[in-house]
């Protein structure tokens, strides 16, 4: 079944928003690293800043951290 852009579900709209956020985010981020090939070592340095904004038993840092780096690694594979 298709789902319109106005699915009241709101784990389906997060899903959907951080799908499309992430592939423009690697594209982005994919061209511009082959216009500065120091750009993915510099986000790898910046990742110990990066923290899990929760404020709850929920907050992961290492989590978020280790979302990242999958990230950079893919990226870094895809060139």
């Amino acid at each position: 079944m298709t789902r319109t852009p106005s699915d009241p579900n709101p784990i389906a709209q997060a899903r959907h928003r951080e799908l499309a956020i992430e592939h423009l985010l690697f594209g982005t981020i994919q061209h511009l690293a082959r216009q500065n090939p120091d750009l993915l070592t510099a986000l790898e340095g910046s990742l110990d800043h990066l923290w899990d904004k929760a404020d709850d038993e929920t907050r992961d840092d290492e989590a978020v951290r280790d979302v990242a780096r999958r990230f950079l690694k893919s990226l870094q594979a895809e060139r």
